[in-house]
C-alpha cells in the first residue's frame, strides 16, 4: 500500500461534498479509502469511535473552526487529508492552517496579549508548558475534560496511551496540552560506511579505538576528522565528502538548535528526568517553589558556565572544520536534506522528522535499492561535562492547545478535531505518513515491526527505554515567545566571529534575566513567576555541587564508540 497515496480518499470526499454521503456513510467511506487495516482498532470499534464524534458534534454542525500548526509532514498530512475527514464526518467545517513554527508562536503570543481569539485552536510545542502555567492563559485540559468539555471527550481518547502527556503536565499536576506530534533529536550516521572495512581498518590504525557510534563528543569529533575529505571511491562516492552536518545562519532557527537541548548534551543542566532540576538544558535555575532564580552564573544559573562555553565552541568548531562550507550560512530548513545527497558521514543534531525524507524520493544516495536506508540513528553523544542521570537531548513534542479566549462553543468543536487526528483510528495511518509517534499502541503496532528495517532504527527507539532521557524545553522557563527569540540573536554572533562563545553567553544570560526581572516587577505570573537572587562571586557557585558546573582541567575526554548492532540488542 502506497502510504501517502490519498487519490482515492480525495475521490471518495469529493463525492460527499456533493452531498451523497451524510455522517455514517462519509465515516465508512474515509475508512474504506484511507484507514482500511492501519488502525489498533478492529473496523466495528473504529465505526463506533467515529459515531461517537458525529453525535458528539451535532451541535456545532456548520461552525467554521480554523486552527493551526507549523508545517511539517505530518501537519500537511492533518490539513490536507484529515481535516477534510472530519468535517465531512461532522459537519464542522474546519479549516488548519500551516505556517511556519516562528509564527505559530507569534500567533499564540499575540492571542495571549490581545485576548482576540486569531485561532480556535493551536498545536504549539510542549516547550511552552511553562508559559502556560504560569500565564493560566491556555485552558487546563484536566479539568476542561470533567466538567465544560466533559460532552465533547471521547471515552476512547485513553491518555495513558499517550507518550509524552509528562512533557505536557505542569508541576501543579495539572495537563495543558494534548500531543498530536512527537520526534527526537538524534545522531544520525551512514551505517555502510561505518561498516566498511576499509574505513574500520584505517580509522583503527589512526586512532587506535573501533569505528562505530560515538558514545562523547570526542569520538565524535575524531570521527568527524577522519571522514572529513577522506577518499570514499573505494565506496563508489567521488563528491568531497564532510564529517559533520549543521548550520549557522543567524536566523529564527538557529535558536532552535541551542534551545532545544544542544546544550544538555553537553551537560550543562542538573540531573534529572524530564529535566534537570533545579538547572535545566537552558541554563536557568528554579528554587523548591519552581521560580526561576537565574540564568547567569553569578545567581547561580549556568548559560555562561564553562559547560555552555564549551557547547558553543565545539559546535562552531565542528561547523568551521568538518561540515560543507555552505552550512555556515544556512537555516535549519536548508540544511535538513543535505544529508539525503549522500556525501555526510554523520549528523549529531538530526531530527527524527526527517525521517519521512529520508526514505522517499530524492533520497536514493542514502538507500539501497530495496529501499533499505544505508544510514542508521542512535543515541546522541554527550560531550565532557555530561553525568548519567543528566538529559541527553531533545524531544518535539507539538502538542493541541486550548486558549482561554476561545470562546466556548469553538474550543469544544476544535477539541474534537484534535481528539480525531490523534484518535486511535487515524494514529496508526498519520504515523506511517509522518513517523512522529504519540501513542505507545500504534509504536507497538504489527505494522511498524514489519516496516521497521527501512525506517533506520526509529522504531527501535520510540520502543526502548532510552527514549525516556529525551524531553522537550521544561517547566523552567517562564515565558517560552520572550526568552527564546534572545537565543539566535546572541548565539548567532558567536557564530559570525562578533563575539567570543563567552561573550555572547555572557550576553544572552544577561538578556534572560532582563525578562525575567520585567516578569517579577510586574507581578503577573504569581507566585510561580520568576523571583532572582542576588548576584554573587560566579565562583561561589561553581564550586558547589551539581549545575553550574567549574572548568574541567580537560575537556578532552577518552573517546568511546559503541558498535551500533551492540547498541540495539541492549535496547531489546
Amino acid at each position: 500500500m502506497n502510504l501517502r497515496n490519498t487519490t482515492a480518499l480525495a475521490l471518495a470526499l469529493g463525492l460527499m461534498g456533493s452531498g451523497a454521503f451524510a455522517d455514517m456513510d462519509a465515516a465508512k467511506a474515509f475508512l474504506d479509502a484511507e484507514i482500511g487495516d492501519l488502525s489498533t482498532l478492529s473496523r466495528a470499534d473504529q465505526e463506533a469511535e467515529m459515531q461517537w464524534f458525529i453525535d458528539a458534534a451535532k451541535p456545532f454542525a456548520g461552525m467554521d473552526i480554523k486552527v493551526v500548526s507549523e508545517t511539517i509532514t505530518t501537519h500537511e498530512y492533518e490539513s490536507q487529508v484529515l481535516a477534510k475527514a472530519f468535517s465531512e464526518i461532522t459537519g464542522i467545517n474546519l479549516t488548519h492552517d500551516l505556517i511556519g513554527e516562528g509564527d505559530v508562536v507569534e500567533k499564540l503570543q499575540t492571542q495571549m496579549q490581545s485576548g482576540e481569539n486569531i485561532y480556535d485552536a493551536y498545536i504549539n510545542d510542549s516547550d511552552l508548558i511553562g508559559t502556560h502555567w504560569r500565564y493560566q492563559q491556555a485552558r487546563n485540559l484536566t479539568d476542561w475534560m470533567a466538567n465544560e468539555g466533559a460532552d465533547v471527550t471521547s471515552p476512547t481518547l485513553d491518555l495513558a496511551d499517550f507518550i509524552g502527556t509528562q512533557f505536557t503536565t505542569a508541576p501543579d499536576g495539572k495537563l495543558y496540552q494534548l500531543p498530536d506530534q512527537q520526534f527526537a533529536n538524534l545522531y544520525w550516521f551512514r551505517y555502510d560506511w561505518f561498516n566498511d572495512e576499509k574505513n574500520q581498518a584505517d580509522f583503527k590504525e589512526k586512532y587506535g579505538y573501533d569505528l562505530g557510534v560515538p558514545v562523547n563528543w570526542s569520538a565524535y569529533e575524531d570521527i568527524a576528522e577522519f571522514f572529513t575529505g577522506r577518499d570514499m571511491s573505494h565506496m563508489g562516492v567521488t563528491d568531497k565528502v564532510y564529517g559533520n552536518m549543521d548550520y549557522g545562519k543567524k536566523d529564527p532557527s538557529l535558536g532552535w538548535r541551542y534551545t532545544d537541548a544542544w546544550l544538555s548534551m553537553a551537560g550543562v543542566g542538573s540531573k534529572g528526568e524530564p529535566n534537570g532540576l533545579p538547572v535545566d538544558e537552558w541554563g536557568i535555575r528554579v528554587n523548591e517553589n519552581s521560580q526561576p532564580v537565574g540564568s547567569c552564573v553569578a545567581r547561580g544559573g549556568a548559560t555562561n558556565g564553562p559547560a555552555a562555553v564549551y557547547a558553543v565552541t565545539k559546535a562552531i568548531d565542528w561547523l568551521e572544520n568538518y561540515a560543507p562550507p555552505a552550512a555556515m550560512g544556512m537555516t535549519f530548513s536548508e540544511a535538513g536534506p543535505v544529508p539525503a545527497q549522500g556525501n555526510v558521514a554523520q549528523q549529531m543534531f538530526w531530527y527524527t522528522a526527517f525521517t519521512a525524507d529520508m526514505v522517499g524520493d530524492g533520497a536514493e544516495a542514502v538507500l539501497d535499492d530495496d529501499g533499505t536506508p544505508k544510514w542508521r540513528m542512535a543515541p546522541s553523544p554527550h560531550g565532557a561535562y555530561w553525568e548519567e542521570g543528566t538529559k541527553i537531548g531533545y524531544q518535539d513534542v507539538g502538542s493541541w492547545t486550548l486558549m482561554k479566549s476561545t470562546p466556548e462553543d469553538r474550543a469544544k468543536a476544535a477539541w474534537l478535531y484534535a481528539q480525531f487526528v490523534t484518535s486511535k483510528t487515524v494514529d496508526v495511518k498519520k504515523s506511517h505518513v509522518g513517523l512522529t509517534f504519540i501513542r505507545e499502541s500504534t509504536i507497538q503496532d504489527e505494522s511498524f515491526t514489519e516496516r521497521a528495517p527501512k525506517l533506520g532504527g526509529l522504531v527501535e527507539f520510540y520502543r526502548s527505554p532510552a527514549r525516556v532521557a529525551w524531553s522537550p524545553t521544561g517547566t523552567n522557563v517562564p515565558d517560552y515567545p520572550k526568552l527564546a527569540q534572545l537565543w539566535w540573536q546572541n548565539i548567532g554572533d558567536a557564530m559570525s566571529g562578533a563575539k567570543t562563545p563567552q561573550e555572547a553567553l555572557d550576553a544572552l544570560c544577561e538578556d534572560q534575566e532582563k525578562v525575567m526581572e520585567r516578569l517579577e516587577r510586574a507581578g503577573i505570573q504569581g507566585d510561580i513567576g520568576p523571583k532572582l537572587n542576588e548576584p554573587q562571586d560566579p565562583e561561589v557557585w561553581l564550586a558547589e555541587a551539581g549545575s553550574p558546573k567549574a572548568k574541567l582541567a580537560s575537556e578532552d575526554e577518552e573517546p568511546k564508540t559503541i558498535a551500533y548492532d551492540d547498541l540495539i540488542k541492549s535496547w531489546q
